[in-house]
């Protein structure tokens, strides 16, 4: 099914060769998991995406200043189209990605090595030299990951999950590891589904506007959308982010109301009381640092953060803008805008998970 997003379809005008012609009626009903299997993948990558282009792509302290570095454990069918697109769409340099895969001399089919890429076979390493890890494996994998894994990520490093298979609290416990933020996709009906089956190259299709404003989280179209809570999350683990790095309140709601400041002129400024009670944001002092924020609360309850957004329309129209125009800047740009925020620690780790038969287990 992921064929699709990597080629056309070479039978198109020929009917009797066809996919379709050799299903029977029963098989025809589950076609559309081709659109779903397609919006899933160009939504989860660029999900993904706005979540690390959302944080400051490089890490200040007092001796040097470096950028992040990328490592994608699993290069199957995922890893390959997330890898093209981090080339290709992001900020990333290829010297700052490293892949570990059960194959690392595949890796030579894919340009990796000339686009500077290295690839090995060993889980732990990456791990231990990764600030953003995207792990794309199969579900079948995933015990032995998550051993290869577990004690290797430090309490800072947050596990995105995009996997439906596996819930975030067994995830957890693979991993001895309770950072982690996994967005929750649903499905409805829809006429417009098969606007997904466009995907025919992932890093083409985050080119074309409509698609990019049909995989906007919050106003997801094609039968796919995506619950507030992922936004809360997201913006909670920046949040984190700025607790790590030793920000303090102020300097945190200075950085993250500055990310929207000019993608929305009608912006409702984050203060304290956004993201914590307002008894706890009375007494914190603005030159003190935020508490750290339980991701696993924050997606399973009602947080002043969704409260917030939820009663602001102005706010959710800035974050939809700054989505937007993130996917539509050329990564030339992203490349070379100068970022000026002082980050004193290494900044968490984007822990990504993804699975070939996701679909199966919706």
């Amino acid at each position: 099914m992921w064929e699709v997003l990597e080629m056309g379809d070479v039978a198109a005008d020929l009917s009797s060769v066809c996919f379709e012609s050799g299903l029977n009626d029963e098989e025809k009903n589950l076609l559309y998991l081709r659109a779903r299997s397609a919006g899933l993948t160009f939504c989860g990558c660029a999900h993904a995406a706005f979540m690390y282009e959302a944080t400051p792509g490089r890490v200040y302290d007092s001796t040097e200043d470096r950028d992040l570095c990328v490592g994608i454990l699993g290069l199957g069918h995922l890893g390959k189209q997330l890898l093209l697109f981090l080339l290709e769409k992001t900020s990333i340099k290829p010297s700052h990605v490293k892949i570990s895969t059960r194959r690392p001399e595949a890796a030579g089919t894919h340009k990796c090595k000339t686009r500077g890429v290295e690839c090995f076979f060993d889980n732990r390493r990456l791990a231990a030299w990764a600030d953003v890890l995207l792990l794309c494996c199969l579900p079948s994998h995933l015990p032995k990951v998550c051993a290869d894994l577990h004690s290797r990520l430090s309490k800072h490093c947050l596990v995105y999950t995009f996997s439906s298979a596996v819930p975030a609290t067994r995830l957890s416990v693979l991993l001895g590891h309770d950072y982690i933020l996994k967005p929750q996709y649903e499905f409805l009906t829809c006429d417009a589904a098969d606007l997904w089956l466009s995907c025919t190259q992932l890093t083409t299709a985050f080119t074309d506007p409509l698609l990019i404003e049909a995989s906007c989280p919050l106003t997801m179209k094609g039968g796919i959308s995506l619950g507030l809570s992922w936004v809360c999350a997201v913006l909670y683990s920046l949040l984190n982010t700025c607790t790590s790095a030793s920000l303090s309140s102020s300097e945190a709601l200075s950085l993250i109301n500055n990310m929207f400041k000019e993608k929305w002129e009608n912006t409702v400024q984050f203060n304290a009381q956004s993201f914590i009670s307002s008894s706890y944001a009375a007494s914190l002092p603005s030159d003190k640092p935020f508490p750290w924020i339980s991701l696993t609360d924050v997606q399973t309850k009602e947080t002043p953060l969704l409260r917030f957004l939820s009663s602001s329309k102005s706010v959710l129209q800035c974050i939809s803008a700054a989505y937007k125009s993130q996917l539509e800047t050329p990564a030339e740009l992203h490349r070379n805008t100068p970022i000026s925020i002082p980050y004193i620690t290494v900044i968490p780790v984007l822990y990504f998970f993804n699975t070939f038969y996701v679909h199966l287990y919706i």
